[in-house]
C-alpha cells in the first residue's frame, strides 16, 4: 500500500469513528433502543387486547344459552369486537396520532359494550351459576387487569422516548434521522378503556 492510499485509509477509519462517537454522543443510540422499548410495550398491549377478543365469542355464546332474547345487546358486544379486530394495529400506528386515536376508539367501544352484556347478565341467576360463566368472568377480569398494566407500561415507555425525542441536543438528532413524538393514550380514551367491566356478580 502506498503512503497514498495509507493516508486516505487512516483518514477513513479516523471519520468512521468520529462519526459513530457522534452518533453515540447525539442520542442516537438512545433513540434505538427507546424506539425498540415502544414497539415491544406496544405489543404487549396488543396481545391482550386480542385475549380478550379471543375470550368474547365464548361469552356471548354462554348467555345466548339463557339470555337468547337480549339480541341487541349480543349484536352490539359482537359488532365492537369485529370492529377492533378489524383494525390493523402495526408499529406504524404509533407515529400516526389519527390512527393511534382510532384505535383508542374502537377498543373503547368494545370495553362499553361489553360492559353492557355483563350489566345485562345480573338478571339470570342459573348464568351467574353456570361453571363455563364463572370461568369467562375469572378469564376476563385477569384480561382486563392485564391491559391495564401493559397500557402503562407503554405510556411509561412512550414518555421516556418523548422526553428523550424533545431534549437539547437529543432534538437535533430526532430532526436529522426523522424521529417523532408518538402519541399515547390521551385522558379521555384513557378513561373510557381503563374503566373494566363490571364481572364481580355477588350481591
Amino acid at each position: 500500500m502506498t503512503n497514498y492510499g495509507f493516508a486516505r485509509w487512516t483518514r477513513l477509519l479516523l471519520t468512521l469513528s468520529f462519526m459513530s462517537a457522534l452518533l453515540s454522543g447525539c442520542g442516537y443510540n438512545q433513540f434505538q433502543s427507546k424506539d425498540e422499548a415502544t414497539k415491544a410495550a406496544w405489543s404487549e398491549v396488543v396481545n391482550q387486547y386480542q385475549r380478550r377478543a379471543d375470550l368474547i365469542p365464548n361469552l356471548v355464546n354462554t348467555v345466548k344459552g339463557y339470555a337468547s332474547h337480549e339480541k341487541d345487546t349480543l349484536e352490539a358486544v359482537t359488532k365492537a369486537r369485529a370492529a377492533a379486530t378489524s383494525m390493523q394495529v402495526t408499529p406504524e400506528v404509533l407515529n400516526d396520532p389519527a390512527a393511534f386515536a382510532k384505535f383508542q376508539q374502537v377498543q373503547g367501544e368494545l370495553s362499553s359494550a361489553l360492559s353492557r352484556l355483563l350489566v345485562v347478565t345480573e338478571n339470570y341467576p342459573n348464568l351467574k351459576a353456570d361453571a363455563s360463566f364463572r370461568d369467562l368472568q375469572s378469564q376476563l377480569e385477569g384480561t382486563e387487569n392485564r391491559i391495564t398494566v401493559a397500557r402503562q407500561r407503554y405510556i411509561a415507555s412512550v414518555q421516556e422516548y418523548n422526553v428523550l425525542t424533545r431534549s437539547f441536543p437529543n432534538n437535533l438528532t430526532a430532526m436529522i434521522f426523522g424521529y417523532k413524538v408518538k402519541p399515547s393514550f390521551t385522558v379521555e380514551n384513557e378513561k373510557a378503556i381503563s374503566t373494566a367491566p363490571t364481572v364481580n356478580f355477588g350481591k
